[in-house]
Parts: C-alpha cells; structure tokens; sequence
C-alpha cells in the first residue's frame, strides 16, 4: 500500500485507472455489456471497502481482478449462458421469417470498443485485444464453464502466467493447465471466425465499408448484394431469427424490412471491428428514429455477417448516441 497516500481521492484514481480494462475481462466472461459494468461496480465497491485488508502481497491491479473474477463467477453461477440467434435455432427460409422476441438476458450483447479495450502502446497488444472481444469469440467463451473461461481468458488474452492465474483463483499451476486444455479443446470444435479486419482499416476495407453505406441508405439491393458474401448471416436480437444468403437477406429486407428504406448509417467502433448505429425515417416525428446497432463482419473483401441489436432504449445511450436526429442529418 506504499504508493497510495490513503486520501480518497487518491484510491478512487488507482481503481479508476483499471476501470477500461476491468470492463473488458468481465464482458468476455459474461457477455452482457450492462452486467459487465455492473460487475466492475461491485468490484470497485468491494475493493474500496476491504483495501485496509489489502497487504500488498500482490499488485493492486492483480486484487482488482481477483475480485472481479469472484464477482463474475457468482453472476454465473445462476447458469445463464448468452448466444447469438444462430446458437440457438437454424437458419430460416425467408418464406417461414417470424419475428419471435426472445428475454434479453437470452442475447450476447454488443458493446463500444471505448469502454472495454485500453490503449496499449504495442500495435500487437491491441490487435489480440479487439480479437478477444469480436462477438464471435465471445460467443464462443459462452460455451465454456466459468471457471475454463476465467482460465482462458487470462491465459490466451490477458498473458498472465500460469502461477499468476493459479494464485488468482486459488488452485495448482496444474489445474490451470488442465483447464486451459480443455477450453482450447472446445474451442477448437466450433466453426472458425473468418473475420478479418485490419487495424485501422486498410484502404480496401474502408471502400467496402463505404459502398455498404451507399447501398443500405439508398437501399440498393443489386447493390447490397454485390458487397455481400453468398453464404452471409444477418441476425436481429432480441429476435432469435436468422437469415443466411443474400437472397434471404435482401428479400427480408424488401419485405418486412421495408421501413429501413432511406435510412441514416453512422459509423461506431463496437466490438472490436467496425459498426453503425442505425437510424430509419421516424414517420411520427420526422426526421430519424434509433432502429439499431450494426456490427459488420468483412472477410476476403466481403460482408459476411451484420447484426443488428434492435434495443434502442439500451444500445444507443450506451454508445453515447442521440435518440432522435432532424432531417438534416448527414
């Protein structure tokens, strides 16, 4: 405790500085954005009341996540796991498309990159860190139990050593191997992640990007349907419909999708890869009304998935976005 001066404000800053990080760790264990800030809530509440107790035997940051950890392994132990819409059920036949809602502690949900990946100075650092927190691979974390996935995540992601993580969640160096075995193993049978977005987007990318922009807003299907992979995913929690194919997805998006014609698209960094908050005409109250949260999938210079978080009330003020825009929006 030598290095902390005891006054308040001076604690609050340690703890705060490892606020983005903490953020980060339990979104990947819990796949839930407000759960996660919950969780670091809780940790910075116990670590306040219990530093006296603190013996320095370890670094701050390394107790912060000790907590944290406990903090989200008691979350979890009510069995939640959250999915994406094709975790859960098969594609659907445009023909058969039923918009079915699913509770929303069903959903991994989305997450802006600001407030889960620090800014490391080491390019390398980063990349693993926006991979870690792509939806696909957190996804995939769902599917382990909680104490691999802790395992893992300090492991792979974080780089801790195996004698830290042993110390962190009282257990051998053995145990910790063992599970990091079995996470990996699990892992491995779940479809590969073909994402594959450069940081920043390289020149190519970005003109994807921007051509989609063109092609949604004017709602250009011929359009669209050039920039998308033949075998892309579109998902819309909290609905457990899904859509794979082009044919599918611009037909869905002519027909009950209709109303999303002349809407507004502004880039977000969200998880890791590139996204847009989403604005159709608002036919009430003119101008634009929030619809969704975009995340966009590229690989091998195509969009292979978008989903789009339709929680507007919980997404949009949670990107620090306005709920409503006039008509001279650009």
């Amino acid at each position: 405790m030598g290095d902390i001066a005891g006054t308040t404000t001076d604690l609050d800053g340690t703890l705060e500085k490892h606020r983005v990080e903490l953020t980060g760790y339990c979104y990947r264990m819990l796949g839930s954005a407000f759960e996660a800030e919950d969780a670091v809530q809780d940790t910075m509440v116990r670590a306040w009341r219990s530093f006296e107790k603190f013996e320095g035997r370890s670094s701050i940051r390394s107790w912060l996540y000790r907590i944290a950890t406990n903090v989200c392994l008691d979350m979890l132990n009510a069995g939640n796991r959250r999915a994406r819409p094709m975790d859960l059920t098969a594609a659907a036949p445009l023909a058969q498309a039923a918009l079915s809602p699913r509770p929303d502690n069903t959903w991994l949900e989305p997450m802006p990159d600001a407030r889960i990946l620090p800014m490391p100075d080491d390019p390398a650092e980063a990349a693993v860190a926006k991979e870690s927190v792509r939806l696909a691979f957190v996804a995939a974390l769902q599917s382990l139990p909680p104490k691999q996935r802790a395992v893992l995540i300090l492991r792979e992601v974080l780089a801790w050593k195996a004698s830290e993580v042993a110390e962190l969640i009282d257990t051998s160096v053995a145990s910790v191997n063992s599970a990091l075995q079995r996470a990996r193993a699990t892992l491995a049978e779940r479809p590969a992640d073909g994402t594959a977005v450069s940081d920043p987007l390289d020149e190519e990318q970005q003109k994807l990007l921007d051509r989609y922009v063109a092609a949604f807003e004017g709602y250009d299907m011929a359009a669209l349907t050039a920039l998308l992979a033949e075998d892309a995913i579109m998902t819309m929690p909290p609905f457990d419909l899904w859509l794979r194919g082009t044919a599918d997805i611009t037909g869905f998006m002519t027909t009950v999708g209709s109303a999303c014609a002349n809407s507004r698209l502004f880039p977000v960094n969200v998880n890791g890869t590139p996204g847009f908050a989403h604005y159709k005409p608002d036919p009430d109250n003119g101008g634009f009304a929030p619809w969704a949260i975009q995340v966009i999938e590229i690989s091998e210079g195509r969009i292979t998935g978008f989903h789009c978080f339709l929680d507007t009330p919980r997404w949009f003020p949670l990107f620090g976005l306005p709920l409503h825009l006039d008509d001279q929006a650009q």
